[in-house]
C-alpha cells in the first residue's frame, strides 16, 4: 500500500504541474494580438501570461491505460511556484489503486522546495498516522537523475504559458481562427512540437540531465506533441490542448485558465503528520 500511496503521488505532482511549465520571456508588443502575425501574437501572449503571476487552473488529463485524471486548483508563479490543487482520479490503474486506499481524490500543495501529497487514512496507518508525503526537489533531483531534475525544474520554474513557448520554439505554428472559450472571445492557435526538444527549449539543464530525459522520453514512446492553445483579447491563454502518444497509449490534456491574479495561499503541512519520500524509498526500495 506504501508503494502504491507512492507512485500515485509522484504521477500527481507530474501531470499536476503539467497544465501549466516552464517560466518565459518576451518582448512586449502591442495589444491587439489577434491582428498580428502568429509568432508576434504569441510572444505577447507569452509576455502578459507569465507576468499575470496566478490565475485559476482546471484540467483533465488521460495518460493511456494508467490514469484519467481532473484537477482544480488555484497556482502562484510570481516568487516560485506555489498552489494547492484537488485530484480525482476518474479511471485506469491509479485510479483503481486509489479505491485500495480509500478516496479516488487528494489534495496536493506546491511550494517553492517540495510538493506535498495528501494520501489519506489508509496510507496513514501504514505510516504511524501520517496522511502526507513530503518531495523535497533537491532530494528528488539526486535521486532521479535526468528526470527528477527536470522535475525540480519544471516545479520551481512554473508558469502556465510553456505551451506558448513550444509553439514559438516550434517553427510549426498557425492561426486556426476565431472562436469563443467560455463566453470570451479567443484566437485559436495550433502547432506540433518534438517532445524530446523540450527541456532543452524550455529548461537550463545540463548536457548529462538533458540526455538522460530524453532517453527516458523515448523509453516511454513520446516522439512529438501537437499542442493547441487559445489567447483572450487582453493577451491571456485562457486554454490550452495537448495531445502525444506514449508506449502506454494516448496522453492528453486540456486546461482552462481563469481569474489571473488571484490570491494563492499554500501551508506546508504540519512535520508530525507528514513522511518524507526519501525515508520512504530507503524502507521500501521497490517504491
Amino acid at each position: 500500500m506504501r508503494r502504491m500511496a507512492v507512485s500515485i503521488a509522484a504521477v500527481t505532482a507530474l501531470t499536476g504541474v503539467a497544465a501549466c511549465g516552464s517560466g518565459g520571456s518576451g518582448d512586449k508588443e502591442a495589444k491587439g494580438g489577434s491582428a498580428l502575425s502568429p509568432v508576434a501574437a504569441l510572444r505577447l501572449a507569452d509576455k502578459s501570461t507569465s507576468g499575470a503571476d496566478s490565475a485559476r487552473v482546471e484540467s483533465t488529463t488521460t495518460m493511456g491505460t494508467m490514469m484519467s485524471m481532473k484537477a482544480d486548483g488555484v497556482l502562484d508563479w510570481a516568487d516560485g511556484y506555489t498552489g494547492t490543487m484537488t485530484i480525482e482520479y476518474t479511471g485506469g490503474a491509479m485510479a483503481d489503486q486509489m479505491r485500495q486506499l480509500g478516496s479516488t481524490s487528494m489534495e496536493a500543495r506546491y511550494l517553492p522546495d517540495a510538493y506535498y501529497a495528501n494520501m489519506g487514512d489508509a496510507f496513514a496507518r501504514q505510516t504511524g498516522g501520517k496522511q502526507w508525503i513530503k518531495y523535497d526537489y533537491d532530494a528528488l533531483a539526486d535521486m532521479a537523475g535526468g528526470s527528477g531534475a527536470y522535475m525540480k525544474d519544471q516545479m520551481q520554474n512554473t508558469t502556465p504559458n510553456q505551451s506558448v513557448k513550444l509553439l514559438l520554439a516550434s517553427g510549426d505554428v498557425q492561426k486556426v481562427g476565431e472562436e469563443t472559450v467560455r463566453g470570451q472571445r479567443t484566437t485559436h492557435y495550433s502547432g506540433a512540437v518534438e517532445v524530446a526538444d523540450l527541456a532543452s527549449k524550455s529548461s537550463g539543464l545540463t548536457a548529462s540531465q538533458l540526455a538522460d530525459l530524453k532517453k527516458q522520453l523515448e523509453q516511454a514512446g513520446i516522439t512529438t506533441e501537437t499542442i493547441d492553445i487559445w489567447i483572450n483579447e487582453d493577451d491571456l491563454l485562457v486554454k490550452k490542448v495537448e495531445k502525444g502518444e506514449m508506449t502506454s497509449g494516448t496522453l492528453s490534456q486540456t486546461a482552462f485558465y481563469t481569474d489571473y491574479g488571484v490570491e494563492v495561499s499554500a501551508e506546508e503541512p504540519p512535520a508530525d503528520d507528514t513522511v518524507d519520500f526519501k525515508e520512504l524509498v530507503q524502507t521500501q526500495p521497490s517504491a
